[in-house]
């Protein structure tokens, strides 16, 4: 049995934010219910006290007692001590491949799922940086300047499961991706002096990716059809599609060929009046060295 820990270094909630289960995610709350029972099931056969065993792995009872209760997720960390603790074999280790499946909120899954499967996809937002492309600093500030303000747990959550759609620009083979963004959103210093020039940094990387082509649109230009709000097209290999508006079909994913045509003829042209790749990381470079 491996060694405890002493009682000051027991990890609580607080040392964990945005790890709460979703009540809202039927799916997540079964998957997350079940890990939980089988844990204490696997704890109370080898007989040690959820005191015990707290400290064993070096958590707190509380914590242990509402991971165990399906009401907090546990950590992988946390499930690889567990199953060495009890040894349990690997059984419990196994289960983070279903925990990491329902990690992120329901919203974030469903979008993540796409952009993964998605071979081409192109994304206009007129009042922020796409959340692809955002730092996890850049997108902490966004989410913790809302009004009424989100708790600490769900800040950290949602930037989480932000940062993880990240991975899209790892795929290989790797998917055609466009943006458009608002020459406003580059010069707003959202976090901080030294967060924005972090996310320009960041914006730089990316739009030298060999599949990314970034554009900015310059504020002095005429009205273009994307003053409403996003514009998403995604494509996939089987020649299928979804897209998405705010200013259009109420917002909703749609997939309906007239309405998709739609949505393509309006990010085509918000696409024309834009900088061109070239000229955009030109123009977020001079805005890096205090030029613009």
């Amino acid at each position: 049995m491996a060694v405890g820990v002493e009682t000051g270094q027991l990890r609580s909630e607080a040392d964990e934010p945005g790890w709460e289960v979703d009540p809202d995610d039927e799916w997540g709350v079964a998957v997350i219910t079940t890990v939980g029972r089988q844990l204490r099931l696997r704890r109370e056969a080898v007989g040690m006290r959820v005191a015990d065993f707290g400290r064993a792995v070096g958590y707190g009872e509380d914590l242990v007692y509402k991971i165990e209760g399906g009401k907090r997720i546990p950590r992988r960390e946390f499930l690889d001590k567990a199953d060495e603790v009890l040894g349990a074999g690997g059984l419990i280790s196994a289960a983070w491949e279903d925990v990491k499946r329902v990690r992120y909120p329901k919203t974030v899954r469903d979008l993540a799922k796409l952009e993964e499967r998605a071979a081409e996809i192109g994304l206009y937002v007129c009042n922020s940086i796409s959340g692809l492309l955002q730092t996890p600093e850049h997108a902490r500030a966004l989410f913790q300047a809302a009004q009424p303000p989100y708790p600490q747990d769900d800040v950290e959550r949602m930037v989480a499961a932000r940062m993880a759609r990240r991975s899209v620009f790892e795929r290989d083979p790797a998917p055609s991706i466009s943006f458009v963004l608002e020459e406003a959103t580059l010069q707003r210093e959202v976090g901080g002096t030294m967060v924005w020039r972090q996310q320009l940094e960041r914006l730089l990387e990316v739009g030298r990716l060999n599949n990314v082509m970034l554009r900015v649109m310059p504020t002095k230009t005429e009205a273009h059809p994307g003053v409403d709000g996003r514009i998403e097209v995604l494509k996939f290999a089987d020649g299928t599609a979804v897209g998405r508006s705010d200013g259009a079909f109420n917002g909703r994913p749609t997939s309906e060929p007239k309405q998709l045509r739609i949505l393509e003829l309006r990010y085509g042209a918000i696409r024309a009046q834009a900088l061109s790749p070239r000229e955009s990381l030109a123009f977020i470079e001079q805005l890096l060295l205090g030029e613009k």
